[in-house]
């Protein structure tokens, strides 16, 4: 299993958690639910204030990764 680490970089303007990547992909949660799994997604564009794109769950170079949050994931 690969491990990704995402580094949280701010708020979009909906107030969900954005990460980037260290290739500088950007991701969000859409579910920062703290009693919920994270429901990543791309960002439309690679932009931050963009809409969620694909979810990782459909994106087959992610099936046997694990999401590493730094410094921790921000839930609500």
């Amino acid at each position: 299993m690969e491990n990704l680490i995402l580094k949280y970089i701010g708020n979009d303007s909906n107030g969900r958690p954005v990460y980037e990547s260290e290739n500088g992909k950007l991701f969000v949660d859409t579910d920062p639910r703290k009693d919920r799994q994270p429901r990543l997604c791309t960002k439309l564009n690679n932009a931050f204030d963009a809409e969620p794109d694909t979810p990782v769950m459909h994106i087959k170079r992610y099936a046997d990764t694990e999401f590493v949050f730094e410094p921790e994931r921000v839930v609500w």
